[in-house]
């Protein structure tokens, strides 16, 4: 399960990436199009570091439990 959470992190990540390449992409074009993508951006890092965070005291509570 752990190893599942780590692709999880590594998948919002490549939301983020993706998000911020269409904003560089799109933003001459119109740029109204692109705050759905700003968003999508800000919040896959923000899941990133709380899916990290959680899975970090996840294992260093296993690791107390044995």
């Amino acid at each position: 399960m752990i190893k599942v959470l780590r692709y999880t992190e590594y998948l919002y990540l490549a939301v983020a990436a993706i998000s911020i390449y269409k904003v560089a992409t799109l933003w001459s074009v119109s740029p109204k199009e692109t705050y759905i993508f700003i968003f999508f951006a800000v919040v896959s890092i923000a899941m990133f570091a709380f899916r990290r965070r959680y899975r970090k005291r996840f294992e260093q509570r296993q690791k107390d439990n044995q």
